[in-house]
């Protein structure tokens, strides 16, 4: 049986760097895929990062060397296809061991036409990143020239709707497993754990992000998630017009990039991050307990401290002083830029779904 040899490939940056590697996964367009270059430092969990909505746009680094050893399964995709812009590597595990395996991750990558690249040099790459920041790039087996020309012509994701890529078509519901809350979620790239934790509250119904408020108020929800989703908050002028016509309204929560909405909605500030955070051990400090919660992250985006008057700032980032959640002082309404329902990572807050259904407990609308 003769074995199959691997197809050299490179990766280049927009400032000119150049590592080099093989390629895996789908063969990309004429040799060339594009996108945000970011890293990622989750140990596990690669399949569920590879699935959730919000890389569309982004190459994801991932800084642990060995990827694909337990294989992936049905069960753990975040979302109903990857939209990330590719997947690099140092080594991608030639099998696969685990009891839970469907099968291996380069078959998965092939199946959703995701492009990939192994054998780089992940400890230069993210070392690189950290210093100079998450920037534009592109892979593939193309030549060098082809290759520079495309990272330097990549736009990235600043100033991009890249929702509207991602968010559902048309309103969908989750039945509930446990609740009686109505709820309405707003899709900006919401991921099926927390749909999981949301249902366990009462029924979902997942609706479009161009969804009006009118629409949404017409539902008669007892309160209203907005998900995390991609890219830069800023070009999201019409979601930030519902969100400020439903405060008030209706109880809100909201994590990631619908934190970063909800804030918007209130008058504050975002700004984009060198290289933002994506991982699954962040530490968070919760002002109102004092406690250190170990967190699952993934935004380029930040709230600007202070750009907000009339809010209470909950969780901070311990590792940079980041804004990580604030609390609305005039309306029921609060949300984290963190991930409480991890998927993949830690535990340790998913007690904010407790905090929305007391909030909704507290702020009954339903029939008033």
């Amino acid at each position: 049986m003769s074995r199959i040899l691997p197809v050299e490939a490179h990766l280049v940056l927009a400032d000119g760097s150049v590592f080099e590697g093989e390629s895996i996964g789908a063969p990309a367009p004429d040799g060339v895929a594009t996108g945000e270059v970011v890293f990622n430092t989750v140990l596990s969990g690669y399949q569920e990062v590879i699935t959730d909505p919000s890389y569309a746009g982004q190459i994801i680094t991932f800084t642990y060397p060995h990827i694909g050893n337990y294989g992936v399964n049905d069960e753990d995709n975040e979302s109903r296809r990857p939209f990330c812009g590719g997947v690099v590597v140092r080594d991608l595990a030639r099998r696969h061991s685990n009891w839970r395996a469907g099968g291996d991750l380069d078959s998965m990558l092939v199946a959703h036409g995701v492009a990939g690249i192994a054998g780089i040099d992940t400890r230069r790459l993210t070392r690189h990143l950290r210093d100079e920041g998450a920037m534009p790039g592109a892979f593939g087996t193309a030549d060098q020239a082809t290759l520079t020309a495309a990272a330097t012509a990549e736009t990235g994701t600043d100033g991009i709707d890249m929702v509207a890529g991602v968010t559902c078509e048309s309103p969908y519901t989750v039945p509930s497993t446990g609740g009686d809350r109505r709820i309405v979620a707003y899709d900006l790239g919401i991921k099926s754990t927390i749909l999981r934790h949301l249902s366990a509250l009462g029924e979902v119904t997942v609706v479009p992000a161009s969804t009006t408020a009118a629409d949404v108020l017409a539902a008669e929800p007892d309160g209203v998630f907005l998900s995390n989703g991609p890219g830069d908050p800023e070009p999201l002028v019409g979601v930030r017009a519902a969100v400020s016509d439903l405060l008030g309204e209706v109880p809100i929560f909201g994590i990631c990039l619908g934190h970063q909405v909800l804030a918007g909605a209130l008058g504050g500030e975002t700004f984009k991050l060198p290289f933002g955070h994506h991982g699954g051990n962040h530490p968070v400090r919760n002002l109102v307990t004092g406690a250190v919660e170990i967190t699952s992250q993934n935004h380029n985006y930040c709230v600007a401290d202070g750009s907000i008057s009339a809010v209470d700032l909950t969780h901070v980032n311990l590792n940079d002083e980041t804004v990580e959640g604030i609390s609305c002082q005039s309306f029921p309404a609060f949300s984290v830029q963190y991930h409480p329902e991890a998927g993949p990572g830690p535990h340790d807050s998913r007690y904010l779904f407790d905090d929305f259904e007391r909030l909704m407990a507290t702020h009954q609308t339903r029939g008033r």
